[in-house]
């Protein structure tokens, strides 16, 4: 390369015409000083690439694919335990449901239970009443038909009295009414 660049100065010190000479990397003089610090460089080159910068990428580009797989393990353990939280919240949710549905069905059957104790003592109380209505009607009905008796000897007895114009005695009418009634 320093041959190239005092080459290279000579030449711009010498004096050229315009279109007389040839550019100089294409000067047959200059090849082989050219294609040695050609190779020269890429070799430099090569053996910086192949000695440090390659293995930085490689280890940089491991690293980065550890990092991913690390991530994605991760990623696929967190989207476990979230699919198992999804299961345990279903599982106890329903749980909750049947339970809540136990509560409900226990209330109602009390609810029944309880209903069906307080229909039982109206029930109770209400037929203690109709009997004791009954027991007041047929009561009620019989002092009444023994006074329709009464009310009836009388009526015949003025009726006959007022017809016949005299009255019948007590024992004619009542055998009469009994009549009727049989």
């Amino acid at each position: 390369m320093l041959s190239l660049i005092i080459g290279t100065a000579l030449a711009a010190d010498a004096p050229q015409a315009s279109g007389e000479g040839t550019f100089p990397p294409f000067d047959p003089t200059w090849y082989a000083s050219t294609v040695f610090w050609l190779l020269v460089t890429f070799g430099i080159v090569y053996y910086l690439m192949a000695k440090v910068a390659l293995p930085r990428v490689a280890g940089i580009i491991e690293d980065r694919a550890q990092k991913i797989d690390g991530d994605l393990k991760a990623a696929a353990d967190m989207q476990d335990k979230a699919k198992a939280a999804g299961e345990a919240y279903e599982k106890l949710l329903a749980d909750a449901k049947s339970n809540a549905q136990a509560i409900g069905q226990k209330a109602k059957d009390e609810a029944s239970a309880e209903a069906d104790g307080r229909r039982k003592v109206v029930e109770a109380d209400m037929a203690k009443k109709v009997a004791a209505s009954e027991a007041s009607i047929a009561s009620a009905r019989a002092a009444a038909m023994g006074s329709v008796s009464g009310i009836a000897s009388e009526a015949a007895a003025e009726i006959v009295k007022r017809i016949s114009g005299v009255a019948p005695k007590a024992d004619q009418l009542k055998s009469a009414i009994g009549a009727t009634r049989a």
